[in-house]
């Protein structure tokens, strides 16, 4: 009998860490590799936030917290809420974990029964169908089109919808496709979810803050007849470059979050006292860096999306958010690469062009949907240049 729980059996390990840790090891091997698997910006931490959490050590607050967050970080929590969405929380609709992943998990761990449907729309971030099954739930994946821009419509959601249906998830922009949902668009969505009173709308908004050509965000709990049904998860890590002080959090029902707090309480108890501090600097302090590396980030996404669109065999559309494309390579499947291997699938492409030009990529069926790869292009633009040469070389060798 085997020591595993018949739980962790429902799951898989993450594809995005998987491919990061095999360019890992090509690099540490000596060989040339460029890695566009990484879902983290390429920025540091800014100065200020930094300088925080060195005084905050100083002072000694390096102890326990509040199990879901300290008051200080939910009141700036709060205040951002108020000044960047029009939205009203109060502090008890607020819990604080360690990263965007945890209030997710923290969430569905909490309403899932054996049995409920979660919506989920592919392609979609790698963690949401296996935290649903971790949870009890089932996962419900409509696939969604290029020509929509990998967003659901209200017809498929509509069809999707069952008994059993307890939550949505939206996310936007979004990882892996950078499509962003307009204002106009969830209304649409909206329509269908009033009348389905028994639905929760989980909305990922990790992303926000980057966006492009004028895209003028809009999350789902600005639509006042799904607030109270809808949990709104965003954190620090993507807009503040803090991906490793693994601080997220999350506003909704009373009762989700008194749940979700009870669940931290038996796991992880409080995220780390430094980190929360460096939040709320983050939150409360400048936001002006954060357009400077928007405008970054535009430039690499022009440039990405142009060369990608020059290469045989490959189409991209440009996406007016977060930092990753995702570019459609079915062309490129049913041919043999310079080494004479047949590439069947969107995963031998990519694990082709790994071994054979030394750029690190993550297929589309980890995301759910077959016949695309995702770029993330957080990293420099000589590293973009390099990269893109490289993949219009390994394309043109197919045959």
């Amino acid at each position: 009998m085997s020591i595993v729980s018949n739980s962790l059996k429902r799951i898989k390990p993450s594809p995005t860490l998987a491919v990061t840790q095999k360019a890992r090891e090509m690099k540490d091997a000596g060989k040339d590799v460029i890695g566009l698997g990484a879902g983290e910006p390429d920025f540091d931490t800014p100065d200020n936030i930094k300088e925080a959490a060195i005084d905050a050590i100083r002072r000694g607050e390096t102890k326990y917290t509040a199990v879901d967050g300290t008051p200080k970080l939910k009141k700036a929590i709060q205040g951002k809420f108020s000044r960047e969405n029009n939205l009203s929380y109060e502090l008890s609709q607020i819990s604080v974990g360690t990263g965007g992943k945890q209030i997710i998990y923290n969430a569905f761990m909490a309403t899932l029964n054996p049995g409920d449907e979660v919506i989920i729309p592919a392609p979609y971030w790698v963690s949401y169908p296996d935290m649903v099954l971790l949870a009890g739930g089932k996962p419900k994946i409509v696939q969604c089109s290029e020509k929509n821009e990998f967003k659901i419509k209200p017809k498929e959601l509509k069809k999707a919808i069952s008994k059993k249906t307890k939550w949505l998830i939206i996310n936007s922009p979004s990882n892996p496709t950078g499509s962003c949902y307009t204002e106009e668009e969830l209304e649409e969505l909206s329509e269908i979810l009033i009348k389905n009173k028994r639905i929760y709308i989980l909305s990922d908004d990790i992303y926000e803050h980057i966006t492009y050509d004028d895209f003028k965000f809009f999350t789902i709990a600005q639509i006042d007849a799904l607030k109270d049904r809808t949990l709104t998860m965003n954190g620090v890590s993507k807009s503040y470059s803090m991906t490793g002080w693994r601080i997220g959090y999350g506003a909704g029902p009373k009762e989700i979050i008194k749940a979700m707090a009870k669940i931290q309480s038996q796991s992880t108890t409080n995220p780390s006292s430094i980190s929360q501090v460096a939040a709320v600097e983050a939150l409360n302090g400048t936001q002006e860096f954060i357009k400077t590396r928007t405008e970054s980030f535009k430039e690499r996404r022009d440039f990405v999306v142009k060369s990608l669109n020059k290469i045989k065999g490959l189409t991209c559309f440009k996406p007016n958010g977060a930092f990753y494309v995702f570019p459609n390579c079915k062309s490129c499947l049913n041919k043999k690469d310079i080494k004479k291997n047949k590439i069947k699938t969107d995963k031998d492409f990519v694990e082709s062009l790994l071994e054979n030009a030394g750029v690190a990529v993550v297929q589309g069926s980890a995301f759910g949907l077959p016949g695309f790869f995702r770029i993330s292009y957080a990293t420099s633009i000589e590293n973009l240049q390099k990269a893109l040469a490289k993949i219009k070389e390994f394309c043109e060798n197919l045959n």
